[in-house]
């Protein structure tokens, strides 16, 4: 090998161990999990920024059960059912036991309509956590999904037992009586849940439907302007004005939130701006 050859290939080789150790430390910082605090930070972000930093977790480490559930929750408010639930479901094939996992794939399942599916996940998150009311509270919800509704009530019966007034539960239980056209007892139910310290918007949004669907219009205005912006709030009152004349025909009022399965219709879920 000539003098020059052998100077040129040591240049290249000094050259390489120089920008070997800047190349790894650069793909070790990017490619490293984010620390507890970051994490921790995503949990207060929007959906969509959920998302986009979940799946980045998940990338880096498929096996990590946390980024796989919390993908999960994102994808489910972003409306991105279908993915939801197989996002929880590869959770579940990694750790079989995580109960957060199994939660999950029921609520993405419910989500999209297709709650039978998601019903044994379910059963198997009560059977493995007897003292978390969260199963069973779901359960009604895909019980009630699936036309089994003495199911249902059992389910937020025992839910209510281990957490007594959880406004969650009882709301869930009042949904599923407007849906039967009982908007009274939806009504009690959902002054209980009202009444509870962590009782949020939807509650109260939902209260002044059973409210709404009853005629009692004047106290369902008072909760829809105290929590709406009047644009808003004018949108809903007018959607249960609608809801009424059938009502007033001699019709039964049932939740159209329930019963409207066109993508088109507006349900009052969709009106709510909570």
């Amino acid at each position: 090998m000539s003098r020059n050859a052998v100077l040129a290939a040591t240049v290249s080789l000094t050259l390489l161990a120089l920008a070997a150790p800047a190349l790894s430390q650069t793909e070790l910082a990017v490619r490293a999990p984010a620390d507890a605090v970051t994490r921790a930070g995503y949990d207060r972000a929007d959906a969509l920024s959920r998302s986009v930093f979940w799946t980045n977790e998940q990338q880096l480490n498929p096996m990590d059960p946390v980024a796989g559930v919390k993908l999960s929750q994102a994808l489910r408010e972003l409306g991105q059912f279908d993915r939801a639930a197989e996002t929880a479901q590869g959770v579940l094939v990694v750790q079989p036991a995580n109960i957060e996992a199994m939660l999950e794939v029921g609520r993405a399942h419910i989500a999209r309509g297709q709650a039978f599916y998601g019903i044994a996940a379910l059963e198997q998150a009560k059977a493995a956590a007897p003292r978390d009311w969260r199963p069973l509270s779901l359960l009604g919800v895909a019980y009630q999904q699936v036309r089994r509704p003495d199911d249902a009530k059992a389910a937020w019966n025992e839910a209510l037992r281990l957490s007594p007034d959880n406004a969650d539960v009882l709301t869930n239980a009042a949904i599923a009586r407007i849906g039967e056209g009982d908007a009274p007892s939806a009504e009690i139910l959902l002054r209980r849940a009202a009444a509870q310290p962590g009782a949020g918007l939807q509650v109260r949004q939902n209260l002044a439907l059973a409210l709404g669907l009853q005629g009692k219009t004047a106290e369902a205005e008072a909760i829809l302007r105290r929590d709406l912006p009047p644009e808003a709030a004018d949108q809903n009152l007018r959607w249960l004005a609608a809801r009424m004349q059938p009502r007033q025909s001699a019709t039964p009022a049932v939740a159209p939130a329930l019963t409207e399965t066109s993508p088109t219709a507006r349900t009052w879920s969709s009106l709510q701006g909570g």
